[in-house]
């Protein structure tokens, strides 16, 4: 199992989503393909990215940048199709991707 991680602009993550929902590559709903698909907002440190986009956190004193975070875990044949899918509905968004290998899973019940 592997699992995928992207840093995004939070303008770009809805088309990622949509995209993933249409490949048929994710069935959420039976949880095969990729599933525990996760979005969260997070605060990126240290950027150079334009004036217009940062904001200074009172909590961390710095100033920061929103990004959207997207986690899924997939097979591990199916991972380079996931990240493939996500630059390619990112787009023209820049961002990171990561990939992952899980050594083990539990699925409690």
């Amino acid at each position: 199992m592997k699992q995928v991680k992207a840093f995004i602009h939070p303008h770009r993550i809805s088309s990622i989503t949509e995209a993933l929902r249409n490949s048929g590559l994710c069935d959420l709903n039976n949880g095969k393909g990729c599933y525990n698909v996760t979005v969260s907002t997070v605060q990126r440190l240290y950027t150079v990215a334009e004036p217009s986009q940062q904001r200074y956190s009172v909590d961390l004193a710095e100033p920061v940048v929103a990004e959207a975070k997207l986690e899924l875990i997939c097979e591990d044949d199916l991972a380079p199709q996931l990240v493939e899918l996500i630059k390619k509905a990112g787009q023209p968004s820049k961002g990171w991707i990561f990939t992952t290998s899980i050594e083990t899973a539990t699925q409690m019940l």
